[in-house]
């Protein structure tokens, strides 16, 4: 997953300027970004605070990592069992 040029404050500052009546046009010219993205944040992260946008996407960079370790073993393990059915 693309990693987002904005913080998770600026999601979550975001999120609650249009919360509180501010154009949502207003607040995508100020941070820069499209309504698309915007109402994506919203769809994804509109229910959560700071705190759990960051654990979110905290947990989402460990899962990554942890498939792609998962990956090599599994890679590691195919080649080991190739080399030793070739030596029987």
């Amino acid at each position: 997953m693309k990693r987002s040029r904005c913080s998770d404050e600026q999601i979550a500052y975001a999120l609650r300027q249009a919360e509180s009546g501010t154009a949502v046009a207003g607040v995508c010219r100020q941070l820069g970004i499209s309504e698309a993205t915007f109402y994506v944040w919203k769809k994804r992260f509109g229910h959560m605070g700071v705190a759990e946008v960051r654990e979110l996407r905290q947990l989402r960079e460990e899962n990554s990592k942890l498939k792609r370790l998962v990956a090599d073993l599994t890679l590691d393990k195919h080649i080991l069992t190739e080399i030793v059915r070739k030596k029987v």
